[in-house]
Protein backbone atom coordinates (compact mmCIF):
# COMPACT_ATOMS: atom_id res chain seq x y z
CA UNK A 1 0.00 0.00 0.00
CA UNK A 2 3.00 2.44 0.95
CA UNK A 3 4.33 2.04 -2.65
CA UNK A 4 0.57 2.55 -4.31
CA UNK A 5 0.04 5.72 -6.41
CA UNK A 6 -0.75 9.12 -3.90
CA UNK A 7 -3.48 10.95 -5.47
CA UNK A 8 -4.23 14.55 -3.53
CA UNK A 9 -7.43 16.00 -2.68
CA UNK A 10 -7.20 19.81 -0.57
CA UNK A 11 -10.09 20.00 1.95
CA UNK A 12 -12.34 22.82 0.65
CA UNK A 13 -11.01 22.95 -2.77
CA UNK A 14 -12.08 21.36 -6.22
CA UNK A 15 -9.45 19.87 -8.75
CA UNK A 16 -8.19 16.48 -10.40
CA UNK A 17 -4.68 15.32 -9.20
CA UNK A 18 -2.89 14.80 -12.43
CA UNK A 19 0.35 15.36 -10.70
CA UNK A 20 0.80 19.18 -9.71
CA UNK A 21 -1.35 18.11 -6.28
CA UNK A 22 1.13 15.43 -5.36
CA UNK A 23 3.72 17.89 -5.93
CA UNK A 24 2.72 20.72 -4.09
CA UNK A 25 1.93 18.34 -1.40
CA UNK A 26 5.15 17.03 -1.09
CA UNK A 27 6.64 20.59 -1.01
CA UNK A 28 4.48 21.95 1.68
CA UNK A 29 5.78 18.39 3.57
CA UNK A 30 8.92 19.21 2.76
CA UNK A 31 8.59 22.80 4.24
CA UNK A 32 6.81 21.16 7.95
CA UNK A 33 9.12 18.54 8.22
CA UNK A 34 11.68 21.69 9.05
CA UNK A 35 9.24 23.52 10.93
CA UNK A 36 10.67 24.29 14.40
CA UNK A 37 8.18 23.73 16.19
CA UNK A 38 8.00 20.59 15.74
CA UNK A 39 11.91 20.18 17.11
CA UNK A 40 13.02 17.68 14.36
CA UNK A 41 15.77 18.92 12.67
CA UNK A 42 18.20 21.80 13.10
CA UNK A 43 20.66 23.49 11.08
CA UNK A 44 24.30 22.28 11.32
CA UNK A 45 26.56 24.54 12.62
CA UNK A 46 29.23 24.28 9.68
CA UNK A 47 26.94 25.85 7.26
CA UNK A 48 23.33 26.86 8.74
CA UNK A 49 21.91 25.23 5.37
CA UNK A 50 22.08 21.47 6.16
CA UNK A 51 20.19 19.82 8.89
CA UNK A 52 20.29 16.84 11.13
CA UNK A 53 18.32 15.62 13.78
CA UNK A 54 17.93 17.44 16.95
CA UNK A 55 19.17 16.04 19.87
CA UNK A 56 16.64 17.80 21.66
CA UNK A 57 13.50 16.48 19.83
CA UNK A 58 12.57 14.29 22.36
CA UNK A 59 10.94 16.88 24.28
CA UNK A 60 8.19 16.80 21.68
CA UNK A 61 6.42 13.35 22.86
CA UNK A 62 5.68 11.92 20.03
CA UNK A 63 9.09 13.03 18.25
CA UNK A 64 10.04 9.23 17.51
CA UNK A 65 6.74 8.56 15.53
CA UNK A 66 6.85 11.48 13.50
CA UNK A 67 10.64 10.60 12.55
CA UNK A 68 9.80 7.61 10.93
CA UNK A 69 6.99 9.36 9.17
CA UNK A 70 9.48 11.72 7.63
CA UNK A 71 11.43 9.07 6.92
CA UNK A 72 8.53 7.33 4.63
CA UNK A 73 7.61 10.71 3.04
CA UNK A 74 11.07 10.99 2.22
CA UNK A 75 11.57 7.47 0.53
CA UNK A 76 8.34 7.76 -1.04
CA UNK A 77 9.01 10.73 -2.66
CA UNK A 78 12.13 8.93 -4.42
CA UNK A 79 9.83 6.54 -5.12
CA UNK A 80 7.87 9.14 -7.20
CA UNK A 81 10.22 10.31 -8.67
CA UNK A 82 9.38 13.82 -6.45
CA UNK A 83 11.78 16.06 -5.67
CA UNK A 84 12.01 17.93 -1.96
CA UNK A 85 13.99 20.95 -0.94
CA UNK A 86 15.24 18.67 1.82
CA UNK A 87 19.00 19.22 2.32
CA UNK A 88 21.05 17.10 4.92
CA UNK A 89 24.22 16.74 6.53
CA UNK A 90 26.86 14.59 4.82
CA UNK A 91 26.50 12.03 7.84
CA UNK A 92 22.75 11.72 7.75
CA UNK A 93 23.12 10.54 3.71
CA UNK A 94 25.59 8.01 4.91
CA UNK A 95 23.19 6.93 8.09
CA UNK A 96 20.45 6.33 5.13
CA UNK A 97 23.11 4.56 3.03
CA UNK A 98 24.47 2.62 5.68
CA UNK A 99 27.99 3.58 5.33
CA UNK A 100 30.52 4.62 8.17
CA UNK A 101 31.06 7.67 9.59
CA UNK A 102 33.92 9.41 9.56
CA UNK A 103 35.44 12.05 11.65
CA UNK A 104 36.07 14.34 8.37
CA UNK A 105 32.35 14.46 8.49
CA UNK A 106 32.72 16.42 10.86
CA UNK A 107 34.48 18.86 9.31
CA UNK A 108 31.02 19.90 7.31
CA UNK A 109 28.79 19.61 10.06
CA UNK A 110 30.87 21.33 12.98
CA UNK A 111 34.26 23.06 11.51
CA UNK A 112 34.72 24.59 14.84
CA UNK A 113 34.88 21.31 16.76
CA UNK A 114 36.73 19.74 13.67
CA UNK A 115 39.75 22.49 14.52
CA UNK A 116 39.91 21.66 18.32
CA UNK A 117 39.93 18.32 17.76
CA UNK A 118 42.57 18.65 14.58
CA UNK A 119 44.05 20.79 17.30
CA UNK A 120 44.54 17.78 19.78
CA UNK A 121 45.52 15.43 17.40
CA UNK A 122 48.43 17.17 16.48
CA UNK A 123 49.77 18.46 19.70
CA UNK A 124 51.45 16.82 22.41
CA UNK A 125 48.56 16.99 25.51
CA UNK A 126 50.73 17.82 28.31
CA UNK A 127 52.09 20.85 26.66
CA UNK A 128 49.08 22.11 25.14
CA UNK A 129 47.35 21.79 28.43
CA UNK A 130 44.73 19.19 27.59
CA UNK A 131 45.98 16.45 29.85
CA UNK A 132 43.15 16.28 32.21
CA UNK A 133 40.18 14.89 29.69
CA UNK A 134 38.79 11.27 29.96
CA UNK A 135 36.48 9.40 27.92
CA UNK A 136 33.88 11.38 28.33
CA UNK A 137 31.16 14.17 26.99
CA UNK A 138 29.35 17.08 28.50
CA UNK A 139 26.25 17.49 26.92
CA UNK A 140 24.12 20.43 27.93
CA UNK A 141 20.07 20.53 27.33
CA UNK A 142 18.48 23.88 28.29
CA UNK A 143 20.65 25.20 30.78
CA UNK A 144 21.41 21.60 32.41
CA UNK A 145 24.49 19.98 32.02
CA UNK A 146 24.93 15.63 32.02
CA UNK A 147 28.26 13.82 31.13
CA UNK A 148 27.83 10.73 29.06
CA UNK A 149 30.85 8.24 28.50
CA UNK A 150 32.37 7.22 25.48
CA UNK A 151 33.02 3.98 26.23
CA UNK A 152 32.21 1.67 29.65
CA UNK A 153 33.99 3.71 32.66
CA UNK A 154 35.06 6.13 30.53
CA UNK A 155 35.54 8.34 33.50
CA UNK A 156 37.75 6.52 34.91
CA UNK A 157 40.08 6.60 31.74
CA UNK A 158 42.49 9.17 30.85
CA UNK A 159 42.98 10.29 27.43
CA UNK A 160 46.54 10.55 26.81
CA UNK A 161 48.53 10.95 23.44
CA UNK A 162 48.83 6.83 22.88
CA UNK A 163 45.09 6.97 23.15
CA UNK A 164 43.52 10.66 21.44
CA UNK A 165 43.06 9.06 18.22
CA UNK A 166 40.62 6.81 19.86
CA UNK A 167 39.25 9.38 22.03
CA UNK A 168 38.70 11.56 18.49
CA UNK A 169 36.81 8.62 16.85
CA UNK A 170 34.47 8.12 19.73
CA UNK A 171 33.11 11.79 20.65
CA UNK A 172 32.92 12.26 16.90
CA UNK A 173 30.84 9.43 17.12
CA UNK A 174 28.65 10.61 19.77
CA UNK A 175 28.10 13.84 17.95
CA UNK A 176 27.08 12.57 14.49
CA UNK A 177 25.24 8.96 15.95
CA UNK A 178 25.42 8.67 19.74
CA UNK A 179 23.22 11.55 20.77
CA UNK A 180 20.47 10.94 17.93
CA UNK A 181 20.64 6.96 17.82
CA UNK A 182 16.73 6.84 18.34
CA UNK A 183 15.88 9.80 15.46
CA UNK A 184 18.41 7.76 13.29
CA UNK A 185 16.52 4.56 14.07
CA UNK A 186 13.21 5.92 13.09
CA UNK A 187 13.70 7.39 10.17
CA UNK A 188 15.56 4.39 8.60
CA UNK A 189 12.45 2.17 9.76
CA UNK A 190 10.27 4.30 7.54
CA UNK A 191 12.95 5.05 5.03
CA UNK A 192 13.50 1.10 4.65
CA UNK A 193 10.08 0.59 4.74
CA UNK A 194 9.47 2.06 1.09
CA UNK A 195 12.98 1.57 -0.25
CA UNK A 196 14.63 -0.98 1.63
CA UNK A 197 18.52 -0.37 2.39
CA UNK A 198 20.19 -2.68 -0.36
CA UNK A 199 18.58 -0.98 -3.02
CA UNK A 200 19.40 2.65 -1.78
CA UNK A 201 23.13 1.62 -0.84
CA UNK A 202 23.93 1.77 -4.20
CA UNK A 203 24.68 5.09 -4.18
CA UNK A 204 27.11 7.50 -3.00
CA UNK A 205 25.86 10.73 -0.48
CA UNK A 206 26.27 13.27 -2.82
CA UNK A 207 24.70 11.19 -5.12
CA UNK A 208 21.44 10.30 -2.78
CA UNK A 209 21.47 13.77 -2.35
CA UNK A 210 20.68 14.83 -5.83
CA UNK A 211 18.16 11.91 -5.78
CA UNK A 212 16.05 13.76 -3.20
CA UNK A 213 16.81 17.25 -4.04
CA UNK A 214 17.13 17.28 -7.82
CA UNK A 215 19.67 18.74 -10.09
CA UNK A 216 19.70 22.48 -9.11
CA UNK A 217 19.91 25.37 -11.92
CA UNK A 218 23.29 26.78 -11.03
CA UNK A 219 23.49 30.12 -12.93
CA UNK A 220 27.28 30.46 -13.55
CA UNK A 221 27.57 34.04 -14.45
CA UNK A 222 25.60 34.69 -10.85
CA UNK A 223 28.49 32.80 -9.24
CA UNK A 224 31.22 34.52 -10.79
CA UNK A 225 29.62 37.56 -9.86
CA UNK A 226 29.69 36.71 -5.91
CA UNK A 227 33.46 35.49 -6.15
CA UNK A 228 36.32 36.52 -4.22
CA UNK A 229 40.25 35.83 -5.42
CA UNK A 230 42.88 35.29 -3.15
CA UNK A 231 46.23 35.71 -4.70
CA UNK A 232 44.41 35.13 -8.11
CA UNK A 233 42.64 38.09 -10.31
CA UNK A 234 39.85 37.82 -12.57
CA UNK A 235 42.17 38.57 -15.35
CA UNK A 236 44.51 35.25 -13.57
CA UNK A 237 44.89 32.62 -16.86
CA UNK A 238 43.79 29.89 -14.44
CA UNK A 239 41.17 31.95 -13.55
CA UNK A 240 39.97 32.37 -17.50
CA UNK A 241 39.95 28.69 -17.53
CA UNK A 242 38.76 27.74 -14.74
CA UNK A 243 35.17 29.81 -15.10
CA UNK A 244 35.29 28.16 -19.14
CA UNK A 245 35.62 24.69 -17.68
CA UNK A 246 32.42 25.40 -15.26
CA UNK A 247 30.89 26.63 -18.34
CA UNK A 248 31.57 23.12 -20.57
CA UNK A 249 30.52 21.38 -17.48
CA UNK A 250 26.98 19.37 -17.36
CA UNK A 251 24.13 20.34 -15.06
CA UNK A 252 24.96 17.39 -12.96
CA UNK A 253 28.80 18.09 -12.97
CA UNK A 254 27.59 21.89 -12.11
CA UNK A 255 26.26 20.40 -8.96
CA UNK A 256 28.97 18.00 -7.99
CA UNK A 257 30.98 21.16 -7.83
CA UNK A 258 28.62 22.86 -5.96
CA UNK A 259 28.68 19.89 -3.22
CA UNK A 260 32.30 19.98 -3.43
CA UNK A 261 33.22 23.47 -2.41
CA UNK A 262 29.94 24.12 -0.42
CA UNK A 263 28.86 21.03 1.27
CA UNK A 264 25.55 20.90 -0.63
CA UNK A 265 23.87 20.86 -4.02
CA UNK A 266 21.69 23.70 -2.68
CA UNK A 267 21.44 27.10 -4.31
CA UNK A 268 20.70 30.20 -1.89
CA UNK A 269 17.07 31.52 -2.80
CA UNK A 270 18.56 34.66 -3.73
CA UNK A 271 21.30 33.70 -5.70
CA UNK A 272 24.94 33.46 -4.68
CA UNK A 273 25.37 36.75 -2.77
CA UNK A 274 23.59 35.06 0.00
CA UNK A 275 25.75 32.05 -0.19
CA UNK A 276 25.79 31.12 3.53
CA UNK A 277 29.47 30.15 5.50
CA UNK A 278 30.20 28.80 8.98
CA UNK A 279 30.29 32.66 10.12
CA UNK A 280 26.92 33.73 8.32
CA UNK A 281 27.33 35.04 4.64
CA UNK A 282 30.02 33.88 3.10
CA UNK A 283 31.04 34.18 -1.12
CA UNK A 284 32.65 31.57 -3.04
CA UNK A 285 36.26 32.26 -2.74
CA UNK A 286 39.23 31.11 -5.08
CA UNK A 287 42.71 30.38 -3.43
CA UNK A 288 46.16 30.13 -5.25
CA UNK A 289 47.67 26.95 -4.59
CA UNK A 290 51.38 27.06 -4.97
CA UNK A 291 52.26 23.97 -4.27
CA UNK A 292 52.45 21.16 -7.20
CA UNK A 293 50.67 21.63 -10.11
CA UNK A 294 50.20 17.60 -9.77
CA UNK A 295 47.57 17.97 -7.01
CA UNK A 296 44.23 17.67 -6.99
CA UNK A 297 42.37 20.83 -6.57
CA UNK A 298 41.05 20.89 -2.61
CA UNK A 299 37.82 22.79 -0.39
CA UNK A 300 37.14 24.00 2.65
CA UNK A 301 32.99 23.64 2.27
CA UNK A 302 32.83 25.68 5.68
CA UNK A 303 34.37 29.02 3.77
CA UNK A 304 33.05 28.00 0.38
CA UNK A 305 36.84 27.90 -0.05
CA UNK A 306 38.41 25.89 -3.35
CA UNK A 307 42.05 26.15 -3.69
CA UNK A 308 43.11 26.08 -6.90
CA UNK A 309 47.03 24.92 -8.31
CA UNK A 310 48.84 27.02 -11.06
CA UNK A 311 47.71 24.72 -13.98
CA UNK A 312 50.01 25.47 -16.65
CA UNK A 313 46.79 24.49 -19.77
CA UNK A 314 43.36 24.88 -19.76
CA UNK A 315 43.12 20.86 -20.74
CA UNK A 316 44.94 19.87 -17.65
CA UNK A 317 42.94 22.29 -15.06
CA UNK A 318 39.11 20.64 -16.33
CA UNK A 319 40.55 17.48 -16.19
CA UNK A 320 41.52 17.43 -12.56
CA UNK A 321 38.70 19.82 -11.51
CA UNK A 322 36.32 17.29 -13.36
CA UNK A 323 38.56 14.87 -11.16
CA UNK A 324 38.54 16.01 -7.54
CA UNK A 325 34.35 16.82 -7.68
CA UNK A 326 34.11 13.56 -9.01
CA UNK A 327 36.13 11.14 -6.94
CA UNK A 328 37.12 13.46 -3.81
CA UNK A 329 33.44 14.88 -2.66
CA UNK A 330 34.64 15.10 0.80
CA UNK A 331 36.86 17.69 -0.08
CA UNK A 332 40.03 17.31 0.36
CA UNK A 333 42.89 17.16 -2.38
CA UNK A 334 45.06 14.10 -3.65
CA UNK A 335 48.88 14.89 -3.71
Amino acid sequence: ELKSRLYVIFEGEEGQDAGGLLREWYQIIAREIFNPHYALFTTTPGDKVTYVCNSFSHYNPNHLDYFKFVGRVIAKAIYDNKHLDCYFSRSFYKHILGQPISFKDMEHEDYAFYKSMMFLLEHDLVEAGLDNLDFTMEIEEFGVSETRELKPKGHEIPVTNANKKEYVKLISQMKMTGSIRSQIKAFLDGFYDIIPKHLISIFSDTELELLISGLPTIDIEDLKANTEYHKFSLTSLQIQWFWRALRSFSQAERANFLQFVTGTSKVPLQGFSSLEGMNGVQKFQIHRDDRSTDRLPSAHTCFNQLDLPVYETYDKLRKNLLLAINECPEGFGLA
